[in-house]
């Protein structure tokens, strides 16, 4: 799985890092990678770009690596992935942990905060894919039970509306409520209309009267 998991890392403080040195727990972080066989496609700032140097490049996780909190830098990725979701996990030397809530809401998969041991990378990237996975077959499962519910809320409604279309017809021409929905058919298949259309219209036309 390791040399399929293609990793872009982003650091906000791309600039003031490669004057200084990477900072231990950067350094520690790419070993970290480095030593489980990750796939390290790039390392990016956190720009207006990032949409698409992330649409190129096409991998499969987003790593944060910040000295702070970096809420630009993370606003920027979650923009980044909006159309194409992918597991973020931010590591930080910040020990407020007030952001947590609001970095899990915004996307972040994973957030580590400090002490990070190159051997602690395998298993909180593996994590982090899990339960972004799981979040997403979750999400998809519940698409398509709204899916679901706006179908069958929409058919109870045509139904509605051609049962008032049948009883218009009946109280107004003495038809049985086989008849009324036989003209109702024919008049449907005779327009090219779906039966609920023009039992709306008629009723529209009622409505006018």
């Amino acid at each position: 799985m390791n040399e399929m998991l293609r990793i872009v890392v982003v650091v906000p403080d791309l600039a003031v890092t490669e004057d200084d040195g990477e900072a231990e727990r950067s350094r520690s972080l790419r070993i970290g990678l480095l030593e489980s066989g990750f796939n390290l496609v790039a390392t990016l700032p956190a720009d207006v770009f990032l949409t698409e140097r992330l649409a190129q490049l096409q991998p499969d996780m987003v790593i944060v690596d910040a000295e702070s909190a970096a809420r630009d830098a993370l606003e920027h990725v979650v923009m980044a992935t909006r159309e194409a979701p992918r597991p973020i996990v931010m590591f930080t030397n910040d020990s407020d942990t007030s952001h947590v809530p609001e970095a899990v809401a915004a996307g972040v998969t994973a957030y580590v905060v400090a002490g990070l041991a190159p051997e602690r990378i395998r298993p909180i990237l593996h994590v982090a894919m899990a339960r972004f996975q799981h979040e997403q077959a979750l999400r998809r499962a519940l698409a398509e039970t709204r899916s679901e519910l706006d179908e069958l809320s929409a058919e109870l409604k045509d139904r509605k509306t051609i049962d008032r279309a049948k009883g218009l017809l009946m109280q107004r021409q003495g038809l049985s409520e086989q008849a009324a929905y036989e003209k109702l058919r024919k008049t449907a298949m005779d327009r090219g209309l779906k039966l609920a259309e023009v039992a709306q219209r008629m009723l529209d036309v009622v409505d006018l009267l």
